[in-house]
């Protein structure tokens, strides 16, 4: 299905604490792209991730046995059939990875649009996944009521694990999606909890967010180059941004709003795009104000 264009109106702007540039008053949505991904039986889910590739185009992943790859027109370029729902993606040395959850494992889908198996998890299921700027894969892990982040080599050799803190304590419980910042940080977003947990790189606790309000239910999470850390809230209809450090700084709501919010990736300096669950349309919002 093709994009929908959406007018941009006049921009007023903030000053960002963070860097240089200023934050948006009112962000703007630049595209909209939907996949026609259906609904599921038990919530009405639709769009659950989503991964920008290198020449601009994003698979989106679904309620579907299906991984599709877009350009930011809304053309659609490659329809990719799996074993599952496509819930947790990532670029990966130039390739869509993603878990298995029915598999247990973390596959790729390579040139001619075949399935290749990474890696299994044993038993473990895997959630969210990333690229780490060490050429790892970062892989939420979940058991029974049990989660852990594990570092992955591209053959599958566990180089770390990551589930309790200093008072060998649980970290994690219902670890969905992750990021990796760009001081090595790494972030967990735990939905049960209503949390999000950030570690250093050798999974040292560095902070922990639970939002201001009671109903805060954390799902898909990305960094920018200036480490702002942004954050869906599937409950409240709203991205927090967040100090690399863990401050709370704003909220970004675009111009017409957003329903639903759970995939979450970037795509240009100050521009992400959201994914609303329930609509199955996919949301490319500017925060930023461009460079000078």
């Amino acid at each position: 299905m093709l994009a929908r264009k959406i007018p941009l109106l006049e921009k007023k702007i903030l000053p960002d604490i963070v860097s240089s540039r200023r934050a948006l008053e009112a962000p703007s949505v630049s595209f909209v792209i939907d996949a026609g991904f259906p609904a599921g039986a038990n919530h009405n889910c639709r769009l659950y991730d989503m991964t920008v590739t290198e020449d601009k185009k994003i698979w989106l992943g679904g309620h579907a046995t299906e991984l599709k790859l877009f350009d930011f027109k809304g053309n659609l370029h490659r329809t990719v059939t799996t074993t599952y729902v496509g819930m947790y993606i990532c670029l990966y040395n130039k390739q869509a990875v993603f878990s298995d959850l029915q598999d247990k494992a973390v596959k790729q889908i390579a040139d001619d649009d075949t399935l290749v198996t990474m890696f299994k998890t044993g038993d473990w299921v895997p959630f969210g996944i990333t690229g780490s700027a060490s050429g790892d894969l970062l892989v939420c892990l979940n058991k029974d009521d049990q989660s852990k982040v594990v570092r992955y080599s591209s053959t599958g050799t566990v180089l770390q694990e990551i589930q309790y803190d200093s008072q060998c304590q649980p970290l994690y419980q219902g670890a969905w999606y992750i990021a990796e910042n760009v001081n090595g940080d790494i972030i967990v977003t735990s939905c049960k909890k209503g949390i999000v947990t950030s570690v250093d790189r050798h999974g040292i606790s560095r902070y922990s967010y639970s939002g201001s309000e009671s109903s805060f239910y954390p799902v898909g999470v990305g960094t920018d180059s200036t480490g702002h850390v942004l954050i869906a809230d599937y409950s409240n209809d709203k991205i927090h941004m967040l100090h690399r450090d863990g401050r709370f700084l704003r909220y970004i709501i675009p111009e017409g709003g957003i329903k639903r919010p759970r995939g979450l990736c970037m795509i240009g300096e100050g521009e992400m795009v959201i994914g609303e669950c329930l609509t199955g349309l996919a949301k490319a919002i500017k925060f930023l104000e461009e460079k000078k």
